[in-house]
């Protein structure tokens, strides 16, 4: 597995590199069969040390977690434990489904854009109704089954994920409802 870590203007030494590396590969190696890659990156936010991961599986689902504390030790164990639970509940869905992918999941190119915000109250009425277009970004939009979009959108931690269903071929929408349920869009 090919391990990425950086910090955000803070030097990460050899000593904590190689505690990230082992602690990491122990993780991932008892619940994801194929890891790819791990990007790991440790930044400052006022007196807390912030640890992100993010882990990509070889099925093509990415795991991700945050974690922060005081000393930055402590901040990437807190990472590794909620990634730990991640992919230990990833790998009961699996189990539970009696289904694992064989191939990779299927990804294909979707543009994706940021409109800015409409909510200036000082402002007159706009001149148009079609929104400001802030930034412009290529995305890849995954072919999953429903469960595994939910399972995606979970390892994300995300609230939404748009994405082609493999059984119709359509667009589908995995959200997550204010009442704490999942909700599932298929046009």
């Amino acid at each position: 597995m090919r391990y990425q870590i950086s910090g955000k203007q803070i030097d990460i030494g050899t000593a904590l590199q190689g505690h990230v590396k082992s602690e990491l590969d122990e993780v991932v190696k008892k619940y994801a069969e194929r890891p790819t890659d791990a990007n790991i990156i440790f930044s400052r936010n006022a007196h807390e040390y912030v640890c992100e991961a993010t882990v990509h599986l070889s099925t093509g689902l990415t795991a991700q977690a945050k974690a922060h504390d005081t000393e930055i030790y402590a901040a990437f164990d807190g990472c590794r434990n909620k990634m730990e639970k991640q992919l230990r509940r990833y790998k009961r869905r699996l189990k539970d489904h009696h289904r694992e992918r064989a191939e990779p999941v299927e990804l294909f190119g979707a543009s994706s854009y940021i409109l800015a915000s409409t909510e200036q109250a000082d402002e007159a009425e706009p001149e148009t109704l079609q929104p400001i277009i802030v930034a412009e970004m290529e995305t890849k939009i995954q072919t999953l089954s429903v469960g595994e979009a939910v399972m995606q959108m979970e390892l994300a931690n995300e609230n939404v994920l748009v994405f082609r269903n493999e059984g119709s071929g359509a667009l589908n929408v995995v959200h997550r409802r204010e009442d704490g349920n999942i909700g599932w869009i298929d046009p």
